[in-house]
């Protein structure tokens, strides 16, 4: 049990390294960490989309902060590591939001062809985009999110944390909905 209390809060606070849709001091930071390969990441990220709409009509959009950190499952998912590459090469370019949805729109085609294809679909620079991927250039960036969710009790992904706590909740809108808006008071 008590094993369980250390790994109920997260250990690496959301700050400007990460990857960030809003400001980090809104009422609730809500910290995914993700696998692009992952069917579950993908469903609960389009949830969280849904939600992050919802709550900006209603409280605008400075109420919810959501950070996406990368957790490939590898030993599952084998094409997992090669597409948060992908995000972390687009990222350097200023899309990362992009590729990020992309990648969770199409996680059944994730090979290099698919990769480039995005790439190229976003108007990225194909010859930096690919030096990025064969010189694994992000590979570091992506074992601090790995390391940082390790640290926090993450061992699969999706794992969400609200102002710093695990949700163990169901993975459905009105539930997750309902345990981030409770996280603002």
């Amino acid at each position: 049990m008590s094993d369980d209390r250390s790994h109920s809060f997260l250990l690496v606070p959301a700050s400007t390294q990460d990857h960030i849709q809003g400001v980090l001091g809104a009422a609730v930071v809500l910290v995914m960490y993700g696998d692009y390969q992952c069917s579950k990441s993908a469903d609960v990220y389009r949830l969280i989309k849904a939600i992050q709409r919802e709550l900006h009509v209603f409280f605008g959009e400075d109420y919810l902060c959501f950070v996406f950190r990368h957790f490939p499952q590898v030993q599952i998912h084998a094409q997992a590591q090669r597409a948060a590459q992908a995000a972390q090469a687009a990222a350097a370019q200023g899309q990362f939001w992009q590729m990020h949805d992309t990648l969770f729109d199409h996680q059944l085609a994730l090979g290099n062809g698919y990769l480039v294809e995005y790439a190229d679909h976003l108007g990225l620079d194909i010859s930096q985009f690919l030096q990025h991927l064969s010189k694994q250039t992000h590979v570091d960036r992506i074992d601090e999110d790995i390391e940082s969710g390790l640290r926090s009790g993450v061992t699969v992904a999706p794992a969400l944390f609200i102002n710093g706590i695990r949700y163990t909740g169901r993975w459905n809108k009105a539930q997750l909905m309902a345990a981030i808006v409770a996280a603002s008071h």
